[in-house]
């Protein structure tokens, strides 16, 4: 594993770690105003983490400097909820945001030095004796690229936290991805613009992160590769961050799977096995946009990330008469039944719970109670999903609600 992999993984915990933090005040916020449908506060916090990362994302990919790190920081500043956040190089603070700036700028540097010689994250206290300053502790953590620690994310608050010194780890991580894709880019690596204008909560932010990292640990070995990659990553965001369209067909959210797997192959090389088995003449066949891929990316996750061992998934969509029959099958660790069912009736929150959901239900509402997800599963018995859609219903088309705003 590549030190970008290493911190790309670690990274997509920061983001749904912070978005959990926010699940609180969405739902106070819920109850302010019962007649307007703002969605779960699980997918409003969601979002609004997601959106705020990306907001911060665009500057650091042109590097570590005082322009980018002063567009960054207020972002990073709200992802964290902190009273000031400040970035540093290993010289000189190069943007602060939040209170005492004034008194604290000059001598933050002192206690970074430390942090920058071991690079481990760790909380200080500040050591401020005005009786009027909100800031009484920092987190200090480090920011790594290629050629070592970079400089630093100090994140302030009021108390001692062990939840800020994790969130803020976090997040220094993810940031040092930004600055290990800049590194990237100088490398003549810039190869696409994945500006992600619309993030949907059925994609996981790790495989975001994950396929990043998959593409870096090829662009020196296998450029070429690294450059197929890429453009898979271009087309497959494209796809499922687009803002219209309620309804796609299967040949598309086939390729979609496709390109999503190409990428998780890039991660996990041998380890994944897939097997498509698809009729022609199903091809045509409308059904709901990301419709199956919150499923491939779950039996990746439980078939490959739970298990430690090699998986194998088959994907297989059939022609059923009047209906159009899709499998999705994998061999990994599988589910209790009696957890699977506490999911299904919403009882057990998550990202795993959130994905069949979201698929079942709106299956459901285009097609009625009898086309739900049917799911046979067991403890290390694997996984298989199995899905009736019907060629015509009224309403249902490939270009439905493509042109709404």
């Amino acid at each position: 594993m590549t030190a970008a992999q290493a911190v790309v993984l670690s990274a997509a915990g920061a983001l749904l770690f912070v978005s959990g933090l926010a699940v609180g005040r969405l739902v106070a916020r819920r109850g302010e105003r019962p007649d307007l449908d703002l969605g779960t506060p699980v997918e409003r916090a969601t979002f609004h983490t997601l959106h705020t990362a990306s907001l911060a994302a665009p500057p650091l990919r042109a590097g570590l400097t005082e322009d980018t790190a002063r567009k960054a920081a207020r972002r990073l500043r709200s992802l964290l909820g902190t009273e000031a956040l400040c970035l540093t190089d290993r010289e000189a603070v190069l943007a602060w945001d939040g209170a005492g700036a004034d008194h604290h700028r000059t001598r933050v540097m002192a206690k970074v030095a430390d942090i920058l010689d071991s690079g481990r994250s760790q909380s200080v206290h500040t050591g401020c004796d005005d009786v009027r300053c909100p800031l009484r502790w920092a987190v200090i953590a480090p920011l790594t690229g290629e050629d070592g620690v970079l400089g630093a994310l100090v994140a302030y608050g009021s108390r001692e936290s062990a939840v800020l010194v994790r969130a803020a780890t976090e997040v220094a991580r993810w940031v040092s991805v930004q600055l290990e894709l800049a590194e990237l880019d100088r490398s003549r690596t810039r190869l696409i613009e994945a500006e992600i204008r619309a993030l949907r909560a059925q994609i996981s932010p790790h495989f975001i992160f994950n396929s990043l990292a998959a593409i870096a640990s090829f662009v020196r070995t296998d450029p070429e590769r690294a450059r197929e990659l890429l453009l898979e990553f271009a087309d497959f965001t494209r796809y499922s961050f687009r803002r219209h369209g309620e309804f796609t067909d299967l040949a598309d959210e086939l390729r979609s799977i496709e390109q999503y797997l190409a990428l998780a192959g890039a991660r996990f090389g041998d380890r994944l096995k897939v097997t498509l088995q698809v009729a022609p003449e199903v091809l045509p066949v409308a059904l709901p946009f990301l419709c199956l891929q919150p499923l491939v990316e779950n039996a990746v996750k439980h078939g490959l990330e739970d298990s430690g061992r090699p998986c194998r998934i088959t994907i297989a969509a059939q022609d059923a008469g009047a209906e159009a029959v899709v499998v999705i099958e994998d061999d990994g660790v599988g589910m209790d039944p009696a957890v699977l069912r506490g999911i299904l009736a919403g009882e057990r929150p998550g990202a795993f719970g959130v994905g069949l959901c979201n698929v079942d239900e709106r299956l459901r509402q285009v097609y009625g109670d009898e086309h739900g997800l049917v799911i046979e599963t067991g403890v290390g018995a694997g996984m298989k999903i199995t899905i009736r859609i019907p060629k015509y219903q009224p309403g249902v088309h490939a270009g439905a609600g493509r042109h709404r705003p």
